[in-house]
């Protein structure tokens, strides 16, 4: 089997509609695909819809987060959409990705970047705005050569001269909410160092001693020391270890099935989770 768990549409910030992503799963001979989104499940039921016969589908969503000034994402699986607390979270950082990114753009302005508003709403459309929708611009503006070269601390990367903080959970509270609405939590590529600042392994070890089911090892942004070092880490911990794309389509360099998870530890993520199940394709 081969298995990506974490993905992203153009209901947050890939390029590929939810129906488009899954059946560009199928092509990519993945066997089950999440589609996790940030801060939202606006692309699940198209996702659904539109599921190939032979793949399936996990549904979840990649959750904002911060500790202590830095900011991290959780990786939330198969809980259930409708449980209110986590639902009213997620409606509170979405509804802060508009005033944020509209105040990355002053700030860009003010660096001499001839950026408008109206550009990153035409290529966020309906989706949650973020930050690689800016980077896109940017891209488009000829600033910089790739979305991956504006998250630099000359632009966009948590210490950029344009970076702008939004509303986050606490993990620690994420890790609550994931519980009660019957998920399981993985944190997603928690030393992904050229994004900007990490949270120690001492953090990692009291998010585990919380309740955190895994941590995202393989992924583009880890290096081969990196993986080691938190295949590692998650071995003391008692940590399940995934692998994922990171997919955005067209956004960033990686492919759906660039790295994948085990699938044991897929099999055990789906035994733990009570609020939702993973969806067989029907041939939408």
């Amino acid at each position: 089997m081969r298995i990506d768990l974490h993905t992203h549409s153009t209901a947050s910030d890939g390029t590929d509609t939810p129906a488009e992503l899954v059946r560009n799963a199928a092509a990519a001979g993945l066997d089950v695909v999440a589609l996790t989104d940030h801060d939202t499940v606006a692309g699940h039921a198209e996702a659904r819809a539109a599921l190939p016969e032979g793949l399936t589908l996990v549904t979840g969503a990649e959750l904002s987060c911060r500790l202590d000034g830095t900011s991290l994402h959780m990786l939330a699986y198969l809980f259930d959409p409708e449980e209110p607390e986590l639902a009213r979270e997620r409606e509170l950082v979405r509804d802060d990705r508009v005033p944020r990114a509209r105040a990355m753009v002053g700030k860009l302005r003010e660096l001499g970047v001839p950026i408008t508003w109206e550009q990153v709403a035409r290529i966020a459309g309906d989706g949650a705005v973020g930050r690689p929708h800016v980077a896109t611009a940017l891209v488009d503006l000829g600033v910089v050569g790739s979305v991956s070269d504006a998250f630099t601390s000359e632009w966009l990367a948590n210490d950029g001269r344009a970076y702008v903080e939004k509303h986050e959970l606490d993990p620690f509270d994420a890790l609550r909410l994931i519980k009660a609405a019957g998920g399981v939590a993985v944190f997603a590529h928690p030393l992904a160092v050229k994004r900007g600042a990490c949270v120690p392994e001492s953090a990692i070890a009291e998010l585990a001693a919380a309740g955190l089911d895994g941590i995202e090892v393989d992924h583009m942004d880890h290096d081969a020391p990196t993986r080691a070092r938190l295949r590692g880490l998650a071995a003391d911990l008692g940590l399940l270890t995934t692998g994922s794309s990171d997919y955005h389509g067209s956004r960033k360099t990686c492919g759906l099935g660039d790295c994948t998870t085990d699938p044991e530890i897929y099999g055990e993520i789906v035994r733990r989770a009570t609020g939702a199940f993973p969806v067989p394709g029907a041939g939408g």
